[in-house]
């Protein structure tokens, strides 16, 4: 979707644009945070603020900071990412991405490389993303939280649409034997 790799030929369309139209407003979080090893938390955010956007250190700065304060980082700001949780490291890549003010966020299993205990550090700044209006696209494994926040579900399987739809409909009443399956094996493996 984000034009990283042609391999199909089709086209994303969004707001009647194609999607490498209109790139720039679009953020991107990868599953392996890639942030920087060298440059503190701030730098990795401010980074592009400085060499894309043309802002000084100072504006870039501030800016960073407000975006490292929204996904309370602030405290961590001169900390390089060897120091940092998985948590942290990806909520520095979310600060990252929102400091070019995206109109959509891209995520691509945001939670799949941390501990279970710091997957909800990562989850709470994506519903407060939710709860402020921000247009997110998510590939997800973690099936409560898109049950809970998101507001159209797609279940894919082998690249291609199965089903799509409001999650409380794809979830309590899957019309594919292939989603049905996938439901059973995930309940088995999270409520026993």
């Amino acid at each position: 979707m984000l034009g990283f790799e042609d391999r199909s030929g089709k086209r994303v369309r969004t707001s009647e644009k194609r999607v490498d139209e209109v790139r720039a407003p679009v953020g991107m979080v990868f599953q392996h945070f890639h942030l920087w090893p060298h440059r503190t938390a701030l730098e990795n955010v401010t980074e592009a603020l400085r060499l894309v956007n043309g802002l000084s250190r100072r504006e870039a700065d501030t800016e960073g900071m407000a975006m490292l304060e929204q996904v309370g980082l602030a405290d961590r700001a001169g900390h390089f990412p060897e120091s940092l949780s998985g948590g942290q490291k990806q909520r520095v890549a979310i600060a990252r991405a929102l400091a070019m003010k995206p109109r959509v966020m891209f995520f691509d299993e945001p939670t799949s490389a941390l501990d279970p205990e710091l997957v909800g550090e990562v989850l709470d700044v994506m519903k407060k993303l939710a709860a402020d209006g921000m247009t997110m696209v998510i590939v997800t494994h973690e099936m409560g939280f898109a049950a809970k926040v998101a507001d159209r579900v797609i279940f894919m399987d082998q690249g291609r649409v199965v089903e799509s739809g409001p999650p409380a409909t794809l979830f309590r009443q899957p019309k594919s034997e292939r989603l049905q399956q996938f439901l059973n094996t995930w309940r088995e493996r999270h409520i026993d």
